[in-house]
């Protein structure tokens, strides 16, 4: 298993590193994930033998960069370097059981009533796993912006002005990159808090898709070619530094109601998906959430997730605009 990073420095700019124990090694040749994965399809290598080739012996520590204590910053583990506009950020739920009764839960009082949420996820129990080289039931998708939303281990998911809430969302998300011919490569999976308005959804489960217009974070570290059948963390928010609320929770293959491959064929069969060139970061769905236990997050607490073999923990503080919102006053040309 290879893990990644990419950091930023006010003088050296951008970089790429590989974790080796308790130091991040400098790649050369590329100054992102993006550019050396464009080069490894050129060049008809697997990333890692890419990682291996480009390695130096130059280092840092990690705990520095991991604490926000080094002049070296971390920056989302996957990007577009270029055009943020050309990175899409998307995502599929129900996909895990406590998502479906987090939503039956939200929007119905009886639980005997099956609500379009459960029966959603229960199609997926029922058609989301299918043989290898066929097509199974379409998953839930939602949109939830472009590049400008991805923040990385440290920095501030916000709430803004005319939301109501905003609560973490545990998750692994898988990284795209489409290749010249229009294929779309998985990049690796990258530890993530996909974050959204759970007040808002709770009103109208139609409410879902602006309940995802928000940001998310992604990183420390991108995984590639990581295990992902049965996957173990913890997720807990820390007020004053002290845990206010925890839980553990469970995600892959063996946990989820779809297969990997089934969610990319869903995402990846509309012909807009496959632009050469383009990034795609992908939720997977989450198993755990502090809403769903009556935990409202305050300005200041940070959202802590960590998950067995996805390297360090993720961790964002959350900000919440309190500003009076502003009408948008479109004027005609």
């Amino acid at each position: 298993m290879t893990r990644l990073l990419q950091l930023k420095h006010s003088v050296h700019g951008r970089r790429i590193a590989v974790v080796h124990e308790n130091q991040l090694r400098f790649l050369n040749g590329a100054d992102s994930i993006y550019r050396l994965a464009q080069s490894a399809i050129a060049n008809h290598k697997k990333l890692e033998q890419a990682v291996v080739d480009s390695t130096t012996g130059d280092s840092i520590p990690y705990d520095a960069v991991h604490k926000g204590e080094s002049d070296w910053r971390l920056l989302p583990a996957f990007d577009h370097p270029d055009e943020q506009g050309r990175c899409l950020v998307t995502g599929t739920g129900l996909t895990h059981k406590k998502s479906a009764d987090n939503r039956q839960a939200m929007h119905s009082e009886k639980p005997a009533v099956v609500t379009d949420s459960m029966r959603m996820y229960q199609w997926g129990v029922e058609g989301g796993r299918p043989a290898q080289g066929t097509i199974g039931v379409p998953p839930e998708w939602f949109y939830k912006g472009c590049g400008t939303i991805l923040r990385a281990h440290g920095e501030s998911l916000e709430v803004p002005s005319f939301a109501l809430d905003g609560g973490e969302e545990s998750e692994v998300a898988g990284a795209y990159l489409i290749a010249p011919d229009g294929q779309p490569r998985r990049v690796g999976l990258i530890l993530s808090n996909e974050f959204s308005d759970h007040k808002i959804e709770r009103q109208n489960y139609l409410y879902l898709a602006p309940s995802k217009l928000r940001t998310c974070a992604i990183g420390p570290e991108l995984i590639v070619n990581g295990e992902f059948q049965d996957a173990r963390g913890t997720v807990r928010i820390l007020r004053a530094d002290k845990a206010i609320w925890s839980k553990n929770f469970a995600t892959g293959e063996k946990n989820m109601s779809h297969t990997v491959a089934n969610l990319e064929h869903h995402h990846f069969k509309y012909p807009a998906h496959c632009r050469p060139g383009d990034v795609h970061i992908h939720f997977f769905g989450a198993d755990a959430f502090s809403f769903g236990d009556g935990v409202e997050l305050s300005d200041g607490d940070i959202m802590e997730i960590e998950l067995a073999g996805f390297g360090r923990p993720l961790r964002n503080p959350i900000r919440i605009d309190r500003a009076p919102q502003q009408v948008i006053s479109v004027q005609p040309l």
